[in-house]
């Protein structure tokens, strides 16, 4: 039976505000996390993930546990950087590329988990001399905002292959008005109310089962909307949307990991949403510089040109913000932060702050732990001893802004 890991190198590493809380295998690219679409591929579950020692704790809802052991002859370790697509590929392969370069490798003899727990070895540097390789489509994800610049490619690869498999109906089959000629598809078990438009003139549109879409909608696609979350109204463009999220508004070209909210007016264009993220109503982010020029991003390296003309914000997981908050262009929100105190924000805000004011304190850990508990619980999801080592580790870990 093979053995699948997920690997996280040391540029995974760096994908802040999202590597100081989770591995990147459970970041969502497209329609699905990259854990799942490793799993889909290969055809199997993932047993373990390779990453920063803080996260050994990680315990969220099905992902798999970081490896404790050795790696046994055998095992498959995938790259969490690439995003492999949804297409079919040869499974009983020793080597897959995608672009060229190595994406997974399955390991030739035992390996030990010292070799690769501080994330500086390479795929390639495991590969066999001279196995033959097998190539496959997907995305890299060099830096974090590589999530948005290849979303649309992403979603519109993802909704081709993935509504062929599901049981779904067309929007028009429900009385939905339908603009656009690529496919605008609901899977059985979704709520489709009056007055919703799906517009697919530039791609196509999935909302799973479990989803409500309320009237005075506006779905542009490519788009998908996740299993069990409410979309109330407002233009929803370009986005993904995973399970159990709230959200309204004008919405564009973003990534909503799971279980997020943004249930109020307020545009949020080019952004990362993290899981358990809350914005408050008005909450606002520029997505385009007035000189129209390249967005320049916070990295733990320093700032850096991404070369993007759109790109927003990157929400950390547990971050919310206060009622009319506005974020401007390239913004980052540490994990767990609280944004209040002025009406524009830093560009940077570092974990766990409680305010943006100067000198603001950092929220107090047991406190954080305690409205986490109380937010998770309203979705039905418990926050057990484990997920509070792992948070708690990731706080000692934060990092500051310098």
């Amino acid at each position: 039976m093979t053995t699948l890991v997920l690997y996280d190198d040391a540029r995974a590493r760096t994908f802040e505000p999202f590597a100081l809380t989770r591995p990147v295998s459970e970041l969502r690219a497209g329609t699905e996390l990259i854990r799942r679409r490793w799993e889909h591929a290969l055809g199997v579950r993932a047993t373990g993930f390779v990453a920063a020692p803080h996260l050994a704790q990680f315990d969220e809802l099905d992902a798999p546990s970081m490896i404790a052991g050795d790696l046994p002859a055998g095992t498959v370790i995938a790259q969490s950087r690439c995003v492999v697509s949804l297409t079919p590929i040869e499974r009983g392969a020793t080597v897959w590329t995608c672009g060229g370069r190595v994406a997974a490798v399955r390991l030739p003899q035992a390996m030990p988990r010292e070799a690769v727990v501080a994330g500086d070895a390479t795929l390639e540097s495991m590969a066999p001399a001279g196995a033959p390789s097998s190539e496959i489509g997907g995305w890299w994800m060099d830096d974090v905002w590589h999530f948005i610049r290849d979303l649309g490619a992403m979603l519109a690869s993802d909704i081709a292959m993935r509504a062929g498999t599901l049981d779904t109906v067309t929007a028009a089959e429900l009385g939905a008005a339908v603009l656009g000629s690529h496919p605008a598809r609901v899977e059985r078990g979704a709520s489709i109310e009056p007055y919703v438009v799906f517009d697919a003139s530039a791609g196509p549109i999935l909302i799973r089962r479990g989803a409500t879409v309320a009237p005075f909608t506006r779905l542009v696609g490519p788009c998908y909307v996740g299993e069990d979350s409410t979309v109330g109204g407002g233009r929803i463009a370009g986005t993904a949307v995973g399970e159990q999220c709230r959200v309204h508004g004008e919405v564009s070209a973003s990534i909503f990991l799971g279980h997020a909210n943004k249930s109020h007016e307020g545009f949020v264009g080019h952004s990362y949403l993290g899981r358990w993220v809350n914005l408050g109503a008005s909450t606002v982010t520029s997505n385009l510089k007035n000189t129209y020029g390249p967005v320049t991003l916070w990295t733990p390296s320093g700032p850096r040109d991404t070369g993007m003309q759109f790109l927003g914000t990157f929400f950390g997981d547990h971050a919310k913000t206060a009622i009319g908050t506005r974020l401007t262009t390239g913004s980052v929100i540490g994990a767990g932060a609280n944004v209040f105190g002025a009406e524009f924000a830093p560009k940077v805000v570092a974990p766990f702050a409680w305010g943006i004011a100067s000198g603001a304190p950092t929220f107090e850990v047991d406190r954080f732990l305690a409205v986490a508990e109380r937010m998770m619980g309203r979705r039905q999801v418990t926050l057990g001893d484990r997920a509070r080592q792992w948070l708690s580790a990731a706080y000692a870990a934060r990092w500051q802004v310098r």
